[in-house]
Order: C-alpha cells, then sequence, then structure tokens
C-alpha cells in the first residue's frame, strides 16, 4: 500500500511508535501521534525522536472528527486492542496495523520470524549470529529490543533478517509472511491481556497464517499443542520439528549429550553439549529450533557448527554474573512466567536460593513450586506477588520463604545467608512492572548489587 499522503495515526510513544514515526516520515506519511495516557508532557514526546517534532500529537482521548480522517493506525504492541480508542478505530473502518505489520510492507528480503512463550530471545539472538557469520548482509530485529521498523528500509533483496516476534506484536498482523517461521512452545502467559490459553495458541500459532507452500514452519515435537498444530499445516508447509525426549525420523533431537540432525541423508551429530555455553534443556531446544532455521535459509551446517561453539547465553537470561565467597549469582530477570522460571531451576547444579515474585500478569505457580525438587533452600520473595506466590507455596507444603520489601533488601539477605557451594538466583516468574520499567532494569539492578557486594569480599 503507498503511504506518501496517507494520513496514518501512531500509537504509543514509546521505542516501537518512534520507530514507526521514523519510518513513515520517511514514506512520505500524513503522521498524527496519539498516547492515551493524558498526564504525558507534549514537549517530553517531542524531544524523544525528530519525527514527532512537527507533527499533531493528542493525549487522552480521541475525537470522532479526528478519527474521520484516519487512513491506518499504527499500534505499538504494548497497546491493547480492547482500548476504547482501538476498538473506535476498528469501528469506523480504519485499518489497524501494528509496528510489525508497517515494517514488513516496507522491508524487503528474507525473513525468519520466531514467537514462543519462552527461549524466543535466545533463539533470535542465536539465529542471528549463525546468519551474520554467512552472509553479508543479516540483520536482527523485534522483541529483542531493535524494533523492525527501525532498520526496515536499510533492508534490500540481498537481506536476511531474524526477527522475534511477541503474541502482542502477532495480533496485529496482515499480510506478514515469514520464509521460515518457529513456534517454540506454549505455556500460559499473559493471560491478563489474552484472557484464555486457547486465544493465547491462536495468536502464536497465526505466525503461519500467510506462509505459502512450501515455506518452512519449526515447530517443538514434545509441545502436544504445537504437536497437533504441526498436523494441520503439514500439508502445505515444510515442519521441522526438534525434541529433547525422543529420537525423530526426521528433525532434530537430543540423544543425552549430544544433539543429531536425521533427514534424508541420515543422522549427523550437530554437537556435543559440552561444546555449548548455554546450561539446561531448554537451551538445547533452542539451539536445535536455531539450526533448523538457519539451515532452511541455506547456511552450511559447518558455518553453524562454528556458531554454536562460541556463542554465549543473552544477558539476563540464566546469566552469570559472579562468584563471592564460594555461592555463584546468575540474573535470570528474564524469566517473567512460571515455564521460564522453571528452566532457571532445572539448570542450577546447586543449592540455590531463589529470589521471585513481581508483576501478577494472572499466572499460576504451582508447576514451579513443584519444580523446587529440594534445590531451593530458601524462597526469596518481592513484588506485588509475594503473597500470592506464598500462599501456594503452602499449599504444597513449601514453606521455607520469606518477603522482602525491595530487590536490594532480597539480594542482601541471599549474601548474607548463603554458604560456599550455593547459589543466589534470581528468577522471578513474573514480569517486573511493578517495580521496574522492564526485566532488563531488574536485571541490571540484581547485577550492580551483586557486584557491589564482590568489591567488599
Amino acid at each position: 500500500m503507498e503511504l506518501k499522503g496517507k494520513k496514518v495515526l501512531v500509537i504509543g510513544t514509546g521505542a516501537s511508535g518512534i520507530a514507526a514515526a521514523q519510518l513513515l516520515a520517511k514514506t512520505g506519511a500524513d503522521i498524527i501521534v496519539y498516547d492515551s495516557n493524558e498526564k504525558l508532557c507534549e514537549e517530553d514526546i517531542r524531544a524523544k525522536s525528530e519525527a514527532f517534532e512537527s507533527v499533531p500529537i493528542f493525549l487522552g482521548k480521541l475525537d470522532e472528527d479526528m478519527i474521520s480522517q484516519i487512513n491506518i493506525a499504527v499500534v505499538s504492541p504494548g497497546v491493547p486492542l480492547d482500548l476504547p480508542t482501538v476498538v473506535r478505530l476498528y469501528q469506523s473502518g480504519v485499518i489497524v496495523w501494528g509496528e510489525i505489520e508497517l515494517a514488513y510492507r516496507c522491508a524487503k528480503g528474507r525473513l525468519a520470524a520466531i514467537t514462543g512463550t519462552n527461549g524466543k530471545t535466545t533463539t533470535t539472538a542465536l539465529t542471528g549470529e549463525i546468519l551474520k557469520s554467512y552472509f553479508e548482509d543479516a540483520k536482527v530485529v523485534g522483541n529483542i529490543g531493535i524494533p523492525y521498523t527501525s532498520l526496515a528500509l536499510q533492508m534490500t533483496d540481498q537481506t536476511v533478517t531474524a526477527a522475534e516476534i511477541s503474541s502482542f506484536q502477532l495480533e496485529t498482523i496482515d499480510t506478514f509472511c515469514p520464509d521460515v517461521s518457529a513456534i517454540l512452545n506454549i505455556t500460559p502467559d499473559h493471560l491478563n491481556r489474552h484472557h484464555t490459553l486457547e486465544c493465547y495458541t491462536a495468536v502464536k500459532e497465526s505466525i503461519t497464517k500467510n506462509q505459502r507452500p512450501g515455506q518452512v514452519c519449526v515447530l517443538n515435537y514434545e509441545d502436544e499443542l504445537l504437536r497437533t498444530f504441526g498436523k494441520t499445516i503439514d500439508h502445505y508447509l515444510k515442519v521441522i520439528y526438534f525434541s529433547s525426549k525422543r529420537k525423530l525420523e526426521h528433525g532434530l533431537y537430543l540423544d543425552e549429550k549430544s544433539i543429531f540432525l536425521s533427514d534424508e541423508n541420515g543422522i549427523q551429530k550437530i554437537a556435543d553439549t559440552c561444546e555449548l555455553n548455554l546450561l539446561g534443556t531448554h537451551n538445547y531446544e533452542n539451539v536445535m529450533a536455531a539450526v533448523a532455521i538457519t539451515m532452511a535459509l541455506g547456511v552450511p551446517l559447518e558455518k553453524i557448527r562454528e556458531v554454536l561453539k562460541t556463542f554465549q547465553a543473552v544477558a539476563h537470561r540464566i546469566e552469570y554474573v559472579e562468584e563471592i565467597a564460594g555461592v555463584r549469582y546468575y540474573n535470570d530477570s528474564k524469566a517473567t512466567n512460571p515455564d521460564a522460571a522453571i528452566q532457571g531451576i532445572r539448570a542450577m547444579e546447586r543449592p540455590t536460593w531463589l529470589i521471585g515474585g513481581g508483576y501478577d500478569k494472572q499466572s499460576e505457580y504451582g508447576d514451579w513450586i513443584d519444580a523446587f525438587d529440594g534445590k531451593v533452600e530458601k524462597l526469596v520473595l518481592i513484588g506485588e506477588t509475594k503473597e500470592k506466590i506464598a500462599n501456594e507455596a503452602s499449599a504444597k507444603g513449601f514453606t521455607d520463604f520469606v518477603m522482602c520489601e525491595t530487590l536490594k533488601e532480597a539480594v542482601t539477605f541471599c549474601h548474607d545467608r548463603a554458604k560456599p557451594g550455593d547459589a543466589v538466583l534470581l528468577s522471578p516468574a513474573c514480569a517486573s512492572w511493578d517495580m521496574f520499567p522492564n526485566y532488563e532494569k531488574r536485571g541490571d539492578l540484581f547485577k550492580e548489587l551483586v557486584h557491589s557486594f564482590a568489591s567488599f569480599a
């Protein structure tokens, strides 16, 4: 669609909104900026970007006359689609795109799109590193922290892109069609926005809805929802499975301490897990997914192997921080739901002092507590969910917990009591938004606190 001269409403003034407005300005669109938070300062918004300097900005509520003039609305991922203004836009017949859809329409080249409840960032980062090692022009965008719109106009027919795509971003796709899609897993998350697991699952699976016959979808065979979904698409898409629990006749699988590929050429070893700088079965699943994605895009296996042996874990995902007086500290702030936090616990090989709790996304914590399995020495709870988690833990028979008011108090508590040979793990099983703007800030503070103790050791 030609954007020049179109009146486009950008909803949201964060990173995605800024990048969308910057792209739209280059296309010649007539931009209007909107944020439902009427308490924001217009001058502060304008100061964020040149793209905001001379455009109309509306805060709080849009009147019907303005809505009637809008051709397209570009919605940032953090904006719920049941927001009254967004509902009115739909009802008025306005075209509503997400930032991902806008970027896709402006971008060129080949695209691998990766979604799933957990593991997206690690898999996307690893996929991106493999692509960069082989292709002259490879980019990494999306929910990983680099808005797709910020790089879309730089892409050519030779560009190969890896994109981390969240469920919030998938809600507003229209023509978005990756050459290779991947769904790593589906477990309950963001139910405060999607309301039911069925709706959340449907949104995740929609990453394939525009893919054409012969294109590739990578799925986790050990996820029952995805195994079932694979059967509904394998008549027109090439489905590649990976498994951490069984040998597959076709696909990638983990067999004891090694990862193998089984295809028409026979069985080949990809790597031994001891060669990797990643901990835990969940990370071996991420590796298998990245291998499947990059092979589908034409990267030779030998080049893939080279990158696997050098790739380091992404920040905030079971990230080793420091050892102080025989106690190892790990930052798993990106574990923003119980299933991700379960993987953090499973990766620990020491008695663990676990810091958990945070913003309530209407999750249930029973499975996470069951995963403690004698490994958790003490559960140190913070945030608005601390009492909810404490109640669920008590109901499960786990009562060795304490509550702290701040992350600093929690880290200090663990530092003062953990013994040589123990581990301290920040793996909250919750989002950060009750105390921090994002999980990165939470993880960064944890690392700062740990380093401050180390300086006095």
